[in-house]
């Protein structure tokens, strides 16, 4: 128990037996934390302090600007190399719990550095640090900065308001607190950034002082404010299609287009409308457009304040009433032999006319495929009789029918099987077996035609097609097999592989079932700052040490404790500065206890490392 609850204690009991009580010291200062609708940032937050008593509060209340209902914490980081760790605090708050969302607690700080976050998922930029400071050797004030903001007109006044933001730095004990004063005012706490509106010259003065109590000097800023210029907000332009429209949305034959424009404050002055990227033109009534094919119109407004809206634009396809489909043939180009075979590959060239609405796409397929975009000829390499159908469609929806196109396709002069090779990898053990499981690569190269389809099988399986690395993991010995084919079909020897999987060996038993797990190494009640750490076998720094065993003496503890540090420095387990830390530690103890213990406990413990 703290100090604080047993004088608590203390004074009520003195009450109820009729004695005077005890005065109760209150906490020297307290620190504020609170939160809004952020995830990234406390709404505020200290930044230094002084040591001692402390009451810390955090509130995450709609007072705070949380509207949403949203919780935040307030933990102190008690791990993080180079901060304090002796504060553990984790304030979970909501506008909407017990409290309303302020919540109390009293710690007491030490001279350094504190951490805290927040816990809670996607918030996890919510991170700051303060500096806890008892002054002594500070006499450097804080350094503090002004930024004006705000729109300008041309001789640099700013126009309707101006924000002033403020920023104060510290390198000793940290800022305690930041003041401004704006022209005859009185100096005001700053916590957010200051906004001015009333129209004429302003002159703002601003300080810091830090947590030691030095105060910066004051720095000023001065700023004039003017009224603003009238309408700035540009005109609203839209724009509607009409006409008679087919099944897929297309105008057929014509599609007019009309503009309406709007401002709420000075009158609009022009419209203008661009058409397939023609030159900007006054719009003056709605525009027929009738040329068949995919339109844009970019439009935009003017108002009588010179603002101009930004571009607006719509798309539409104007057909025509056309019922023929289009006009689709095919041709084959290539190197033939005496049969007329094409040698190694033959292209198919595909070409559609149509006199209407014009052609809208062409596709193609090839021995029955899917039918593909035609984009352009198309090359047909593999070896065999194919056929290629083809057809297209016109802006009016008109599709011709399928008509194709066969040939053969002969290897052109590629007799040379391509080269396969496979490559096992994975964990291995001493006798060269892979542990677990074993991955098969296979590797093929061909330096005609191509490589056409990869296969492998595993043991007496089947042949399969190769995508992607095999992974084997049933136990005992294996053979995977592979081999390729090129384009022009010829086949590669199979090659095979052979190796063994075996199980993974079973993981170390703990030597320390029941840990001590605290996060430092605490012999005695004295903290030794060095993380708590597992020495590789389930036993904790603590756990060696074992400050609850019976030792002949405090001397052979400490003996005890350096004779164990030693041996783990010697394994790499620990560091010699962290040794001297936790060696520091026992000499500051009180342990030790009946002769002998120590040396058996040493030995139990040598056994553990």
């Amino acid at each position: 128990m703290s100090p604080r609850p047993i004088a608590v204690l203390l004074a009520a009991f003195l009450v109820l037996l009729g004695l005077p009580t005890l005065a109760v010291a209150a906490p020297v200062q307290t620190l504020t934390w609170t939160g809004n609708n952020s995830t990234t940032e406390y709404a505020s937050a200290p930044t230094g302090a002084l040591p001692g008593e402390t009451t810390i509060v955090f509130e995450n209340s709609e007072a705070t600007g949380n509207t949403t209902g949203m919780s935040h914490t307030l933990t102190f980081d008690t791990s993080t190399e180079g901060y304090n760790h002796d504060v553990n605090l984790n304030v979970v708050a909501n506008p909407f719990d017990p409290q309303n969302g302020r919540h109390e607690a009293v710690v007491t700080l030490t001279p350094g550095k504190y951490r805290y976050f927040c816990t809670i998922p996607g918030h996890t930029t919510m991170v700051g640090e303060f500096v806890v400071s008892d002054g002594t050797g500070d006499t450097t004030a804080p350094t503090v900065t002004a930024a004006v903001a705000g729109d300008r007109d041309p001789s640099g006044n700013y126009l309707e308001s101006a924000t002033v933001s403020l920023t104060a730095t510290d390198a000793g004990s940290g800022v305690a607190s930041v003041e401004y004063q704006l022209d005859s005012g009185s100096w005001t706490a700053y916590s957010a950034p200051v906004v001015v509106s009333a129209v004429g010259m302003h002159m703002l003065h601003y300080r810091a002082t830090d947590v030691a109590g030095n105060t910066s000097d004051e720095g000023m800023e001065h700023f004039t404010i003017v009224e603003g210029q009238g309408d700035t907000t540009p005109p609203t332009v839209t724009a509607a299609i009409s006409g008679a429209q087919d099944s897929s949305g297309n105008y057929v034959d014509v599609a007019t287009v009309k503009l309406t424009a709007t401002d709420a404050d000075s009158a609009v002055a022009s419209v203008e409308y661009q058409l397939d990227g023609g030159a900007w033109t006054a719009y003056t009534a709605p525009v027929a457009v009738t040329g068949a094919g995919e339109h844009m119109v970019h439009f935009r407004a003017t108002d009588e304040a010179g603002n101009t809206s930004p571009e607006g634009m719509s798309d539409f396809t104007v057909v025509k009433s056309d019922t023929t489909p289009p006009t689709v043939t095919a041709s084959l180009a290539g190197t033939q032999d005496a049969d007329g075979s094409y040698v190694g590959k033959a292209t198919v060239t595909v070409v559609a006319t149509d006199t209407g609405s014009g052609v809208a796409a062409v596709e193609y397929r090839v021995d029955g495929g899917a039918w593909t975009a035609y984009t352009a000829p198309v090359p047909v390499t593999a070896a065999g009789v194919h056929t290629v159908d083809y057809r297209a469609r016109d802006v009016a929806g008109n599709t011709s029918a399928p008509a194709s196109v066969s040939f053969t396709v002969v290897a052109g002069g590629d007799t040379t099987a391509p080269v396969v090779s496979l490559a096992v990898s994975g964990k291995q053990d001493g006798d060269w077996s892979y542990v677990g499981q074993a991955s098969v690569t296979l590797t093929a190269t061909d330096a005609g035609s191509g490589v056409g389809p990869v296969e492998y099988k595993v043991d007496s399986g089947a042949w399969t097609r190769y995508t992607a690395p095999v992974v084997v993991s049933a136990l005992g010995a294996h053979t995977v097999g592979a081999r390729a084919t090129d384009v022009a079909g010829n086949a590669s020897l199979e090659v095979f592989g052979a190796f063994t999987v075996v199980a993974a060996a079973p993981p170390p038993t703990d030597a320390c079932p029941v840990s001590d797990t605290r996060e430092t190494v605490v012999i005695g009640g004295v903290d030794s700052q060095v993380e708590n750490i597992d020495i590789g076998n389930g036993c904790t720094l603590n756990d060696v040490i074992d400050e609850n065993a019976e030792y002949a003496s405090h001397d052979r503890f400490v003996k005890h404790v350096k004779a164990v540090t030693q041996e783990l420095v010697g394994n790499g387990v620990l560091s010699g500065g962290d040794r001297n830390r936790i060696v520091t530690a026992a000499i500051e103890s009180d342990i030790g206890g009946t002769a002998g213990a120590a040396d058996v406990r040493g030995r139990d413990v040598k056994k553990a490392l």
